[in-house]
């Protein structure tokens, strides 16, 4: 094969900023597997009747390609409110919404207005791994607060890191990924009372949790509280990439400022809408996933696993003493899982009943081989 041109060049030939250098991109593995458990997708297709809404509504939209898309994206936003509403019972207007591709550029254009040189995010670690990445792309320090040993977040102690380091953007998960804890109400309330800067509440596993929505927040805290939500997880609509953000209608006006022109193509937006307009049907499998959650809990704990609680579509669990060598093991047998780097643990996503049997097949094939009775140095 003839070498692309300017192979020759390494990445430690060019003039990297300083910040960057020995930084690793965010990667997850995408390998052709029987069973593919390591992404947190909605593991059931789109319906036949949703397809075909997004097709009829993509047409449409493309007899308009040669004309720049909605800037603002106003229907989308305003069909997105009303979701917030519905599932909220927050009041939620078009002018509470910003949308973009995938919540990761939510976040982005967050740091851009409220983070970058000179300013800092705090985050609870283990948590989404994307947020002291994006910090470091926009040059915000990112500093961080451990979580306890079970995971759990210690409210007490977020509160006196918050008061300490007076961070400009505070990043909260909930349910958290990837460990699966949510937050109350009450435990958010006390964050953002701390915070003098933005919370930022990632939702994205949100319909997955019976825990209230930090929407119900924003008119308390409307110049702290900030929730991140996505249709990549509950809506099946990863491969559309859809992100959004409901907050008070200034921040919405903040983060025009640092938004690429037309960032959201006309194609997107129609298909957004299309998948919005086909939310309940879509949402349902929420509670069988769930129901396949907690089964699968269940039977890793009677396999001698140890499994930490998740209100979301995926579960973390060990102990293992190399989790690499395990997270091979489960390859060899045709499943994809992933390793997120917590010291003995692995996440598995929630997939359909079949893909899950499988996955407890495999555990429980490994079960006497690789479950360490104790935790290992993190």
């Amino acid at each position: 094969m003839t070498a692309a041109p300017g192979a020759g060049t390494a990445l430690s030939d060019l003039p990297l900023r300083d910040s960057l250098v020995g930084k690793s991109p965010y990667g997850a593995p995408q390998l052709k597997v029987p069973v593919q458990l390591n992404t947190n997708e909605n593991p059931h297709p789109p319906s036949a009747a949703l397809v075909e809404d997004v097709t009829r509504s993509v047409r449409e939209a493309a007899a308009s390609l040669h004309r720049y898309p909605d800037r603002d994206a106003v229907a989308l936003r305003t069909d997105l409110a009303a979701y917030v509403a519905a599932r909220t019972g927050v009041p939620v207007t078009v002018d509470n919404l910003w949308a973009a591709n995938g919540s990761n550029e939510i976040l982005q254009q967050l740091l851009q207005a409220f983070g970058g040189p000179g300013r800092t995010a705090l985050g609870f670690v283990p948590s989404y791994s994307m947020h002291p990445i994006i910090s470091a792309g926009t040059q915000t320090e990112f500093l961080d607060l451990h979580r306890r040993d079970d995971f759990s977040l210690d409210v007490d102690a977020a509160v006196a890191a918050i008061e300490s380091m007076t961070p400009d953007v505070v990043f909260v998960t909930s349910p958290n990924n990837p460990t699966g804890h949510s937050l109350s109400l009450d435990d958010l309330r006390r964050l953002a009372s701390a915070t003098t800067g933005i919370l930022v509440v990632d939702e994205a596993y949100g319909e997955f949790s019976a825990a209230p929505s930090a929407v119900e927040l924003i008119d308390e805290f409307p110049s702290r509280v900030v929730v991140s939500r996505t249709m990549s997880k509950a809506f099946a609509f990863a491969g559309g990439r859809l992100g959004y953000l409901v907050a008070a209608p200034a921040v919405v006006d903040a983060l025009l400022l640092v938004r690429l022109p037309y960032h959201l193509s006309v194609l997107t937006q129609a298909a957004a809408r299309a998948a919005l307009r086909h939310s309940d049907d879509t949402l349902a499998s929420v509670a069988e996933l769930a129901a396949e959650r907690d089964r699968v809990v269940a039977r890793l704990a009677v396999l001698g696993y140890r499994v930490v609680p998740s209100s979301a579509n995926f579960v973390l669990f060990g102990l293992f003493d190399d989790a690499p060598a395990v997270w091979s093991r489960y390859l060899d047998q045709g499943v994809l899982i992933r390793d997120v780097g917590i010291a003995g643990h692995l996440r598995v996503s929630i997939g359909t009943e079949a893909e899950n049997d499988r996955f407890l097949d495999v555990s429980a094939d490994l079960s006497e081989d690789v479950v360490h009775s104790s935790a290992p140095a993190t």
